[in-house]
């Protein structure tokens, strides 16, 4: 709880990550809260009261997961709307000509993405749900200590530098400190 928000105050791609996981261990929970209570919370040292924020905290998120439908996958409309806040920037970015560091950075990390949408089903998806799925993925295998291949590896980074420059644009618009026009 307190780490998502410092996430989302220092690094939004970062806790668009971290959202993830959430909901990936809300669903391996079967979006239960006896089984979160039993499960996830259990695991963790906690004060009476920092229980009883955290318990609130997950069993809200499950509760906002079963109303939305997405207890065996999707995003909740919350890391949905990051997204395509992201998105609109990413754009916005892309269209000036004042940031050309960071349309390099998207030309650089495009063959990648060009290739991993290629792969999926829904061909429409956004291009940066495509990045942060990759950035996911990758988190999952290194957390199951499976191996990522050089080029795996080398596509991760083009994507995580260009997630990274978008955090960073991010942060400064949220603070008024970004001039697109």
């Amino acid at each position: 709880m307190r780490i998502a928000a410092q996430l989302r105050e220092n690094n939004i791609a970062e806790y668009l990550i971290y959202m993830w996981q959430i909901e990936d261990l809300i669903r391996s929970q079967g979006c239960d809260p006896d089984r979160i209570r039993e499960h996830l919370l259990s695991r963790y040292q906690l004060s009476e009261e920092e229980y009883k924020e955290w318990e609130q905290w997950y069993l809200d998120l499950a509760l906002m997961m079963r109303e939305e439908g997405v207890c065996e996958k999707g995003h909740l409309q919350i890391n949905r709307n990051v997204l395509i806040r992201l998105t609109e920037l990413h754009r916005q970015l892309l269209a000036s000509p004042r940031f050309p560091y960071y349309s390099a950075a998207y030309f650089k990390a495009l063959p990648f993405i060009v290739e991993l949408r290629s792969r999926k089903e829904n061909k429409e998806e956004p291009e940066l749900e495509t990045c942060f799925e990759a950035l996911y993925g990758v988190l999952l295998l290194r957390l199951q200590k499976k191996e990522i291949s050089k080029e795996t590896a080398r596509a991760i980074k083009s994507i995580s530098d260009l997630l990274s420059l978008l955090a960073n644009y991010y942060d400064k618009e949220r603070k008024g400190e970004l001039e697109l026009e």
